[in-house]
């Protein structure tokens, strides 16, 4: 059975608070190989309850706070593991990894307010589960560090940060007013009674938006808190939200901070029925079966006491021992990307879904903070790679909604943040059969090109498996429509664009050690010769559409890796991508329909269009986490 929540959350265990660990405890890393598979059901994340009062002002109310709890991640009889995760305040028991889902009606508005709880049970502050590094240009509560210039503000190769941990939430593919976004830099720390003296408790736009937001929907935020409102104007599309902390995004992140966003109805959904359903909804029963379903698949490592195993320091990807700044300007503990040992999908590595032989809705999200996913259905999850897909995906929506058609596809290529809308059909499955669902990408940076062919895929044994899918008895008759004769809701292309603009992606390597890796990545321009320009976050905008204009962005790829490209606010269309002395070709059939995030491949012009018609603060970057944390994200304004 599926391992889902009814109304009182009974099947799910109640999430336990952990202590205040100011030393860590066993911290050998524990084996992947020796992490049983497919003994966990599938979790199918449960509906977020709602705070009520909505009546009269017909918004959907939130209180959404962030906490610290044990989880069982790993199967029973392995220890159970520290993560943070989102839930309402109202209900304890409904904090976890991932976070329930928020379920949004077009038109209705959501208003959450998102509350920093990371504090322990006599309301002192947590520090973080994992290594911060303070070298980089991050939220940095204690100050004192000059963002353009490093070196000076340091006297020493510092350790970790251990302060109060600051968070601001994003609604990923969301389209609202500047102060709900979840801007990098309006983060704020937990209403803790032992703040150290000095530090920011809030960053530098917190207080700008806090009195905009007052001012626009008549609601204050407190100390630790920020309120944010969503007013559900776009296409029925799967979003996601998760913390956006500036430069520490990937670690709140890889701890556990994010969960599903899904936006219904509207004149771009379908009726009731059409689609496989039905997905959690308040109030269900204990054990309701369902045949929607959203898998957000990200990669983790553990240590043998069940915590989370993230680098603690530069060394663990090439290998570099120092010196780190001040004696040099490469960062002591930030790795250029991650790539965890085990596969976790909805907060269980290596789970196992019971289905039926009927057709199947999977809202897939890559959770993952560098790993590109190559998903397939096949019969073995050790067969010779590249492993033959016995089942195909449907695919019928990507960020933005739902597709102009249905694409056909025998395996999923999802880049860190993309989603795809899909419908497998297991009715020409025998009862009895399983069935596994595996990943061909590859164990590092992907860089484009075929699995087999260009790289190697990920370890058949441990990252190239992902869930088990065990086909049982049909227990109510499938009416929904085959997916090859889905008739799919009307898609208006974007209009013509007013302006072109010319972005560039480059990495920068140490001045004074050329022999080591990437010191950071950057966004840029190119200058009228062609050549790059690069940027760091603090540089001033170049990038400013008026209010209402439809504008093209080409993205020049100058690395040696694909990035996948987010625009916060906006949803996009991929026009074409063109790799220098070749013919441009147009984007591929799933890639058709609107899109948030998108795969800049490298040495190739990726041409984007998108309409920019709400005034505020905004900003773009790569979806690498490691990449977006180190300067590879930058801000843009609109009017």
């Amino acid at each position: 059975m599926q391992a889902a929540v009814g109304g009182m959350f009974a099947l799910l265990p109640a999430a336990t608070a952990a202590p205040r660990l100011r030393t860590p405890g066993d911290k050998g890393v524990l084996d992947p190989g020796k992490v049983d598979k497919y003994v966990t059901p599938l979790v199918v994340p449960p509906v977020m309850p709602q705070a009520g009062g909505g009546v009269a002002d017909r918004i959907d109310h939130y209180v959404i706070g962030v906490r610290q709890f044990q989880q069982q991640v790993l199967p029973p009889g392995l220890p159970a593991t520290t993560v943070w995760g989102y839930g309402s305040t109202l209900h304890p028991r409904s904090f976890h990894y991932p976070a329930f889902t928020v379920e949004a009606r077009f038109g209705t508005p959501v208003r959450v307010r998102w509350k920093n709880e990371l504090r322990d049970r006599n309301g002192l502050y947590l520090p973080h589960l994992l290594p911060v590094d303070p070298t980089l240009h991050w939220a940095n509560p204690p100050g004192g560090v000059s963002a353009r210039d490093k070196r000076p503000g340091f006297r020493s190769t510092p350790g970790p940060y251990t302060g109060p941990v600051p968070i601001v939430t994003h609604l990923h593919g969301g389209r609202n007013t500047e102060e709900s976004d979840g801007y990098t830099e309006a983060w704020y720390l937990p209403d803790a009674l032992d703040l150290p003296a000095g530090y920011a408790e809030v960053g530098s736009f917190y207080e700008e938006f806090k009195d905009k937001f007052a001012d626009g929907f008549g609601d204050t935020w407190g100390r630790g808190e920020a309120v944010f409102q969503y007013a559900n104007g776009e296409r029925a599309s799967t979003f996601w939200f998760h913390d956006h902390a500036l430069g520490v995004t990937r670690l709140n992140v890889y701890a556990g901070l994010a969960g599903f966003y899904l936006l219904r109805g509207g004149p771009a959904d379908l009726p009731d029925g059409v689609l496989p359903g039905p997905a959690p909804r308040p109030g269900d029963p204990p054990g309701r079966k369902y045949y929607e379903i959203p898998l957000v698949i990200q990669d983790r490592s553990f240590h043998a006491d069940g915590s989370l195993f993230y680098p603690a320091g530069r060394a663990a990807f090439d290998g570099f021992k120092g010196p780190y700044i001040p004696g040099s300007d490469i960062s002591p503990i930030w790795n250029p990307e991650f790539f965890g040992k085990t596969m976790v999908t909805n907060g269980s590595t290596w789970p196992v879904l019971r289905a039926e032989p009927r057709r199947y809705r999977f809202r897939l999200l890559n959770g993952c903070n560098s790993r590109y996913l190559i998903l397939k259905i096949v019969t073995h999850p050790l067969a010779g790679r590249p492993a033959h897909a016995v089942l195909p995906f449907w695919q019928i929506g990507s960020e933005g909604g739902f597709l102009p058609t249905p694409v056909r596809r025998d395996q999923l290529l999802i880049a860190p943040a993309e989603r795809a809308d899909v419908i497998v059909d297991f009715a020409s499955v025998p009862v009895g059969t399983d069935l596994y669902l595996i990943n061909e990408g590859p164990d590092k940076a992907f860089q484009g090109g075929k699995a087999g062919t260009d790289f190697s895929p990920a370890d058949p044994a441990t990252t190239g498996q992902v869930m088990k899918l065990t086909v049982g008895a049909l227990t109510t008759p499938d009416t929904t429509v085959p997916p090859s004769q889905l008739s799919l809701p009307s898609f208006e292309p974007l209009g013509k664009a007013s302006r072109v603009r010319r972005l560039s992606l480059s990495e920068q390597n140490s001045a004074s050690l050329p022999h080591v890796g990437p010191r950071q990545m950057l966004l840029g321009t190119l200058d009228r010769r062609g050549a790059a320009v690069p940027m760091r976050w603090d540089d001033p905008v170049t990038e400013n559409p008026a209010v209402g204009t439809t504008e093209i962005w080409e993205i020049h790829n100058l690395t040696t890796d694909a990035h996948p490209i987010h625009i916060h606010e906006v949803q996009f269309q991929i026009l074409d991508r063109q790799q220098a002395g070749r013919a441009a070709r147009p984007p591929e059939p799933w890639e058709s329909g609107f899109k948030d995030t998108a795969v800049a491949y490298p040495g190739v012009v990726t041409r984007l269009k998108a309409t920019f018609d709400r005034a505020g603060r905004y900003v773009w970057h790569c979806h690498m986490l490691e990449h977006e944390d180190n300067e590879m994200m930058r801000p843009y304004t609109v009017g």
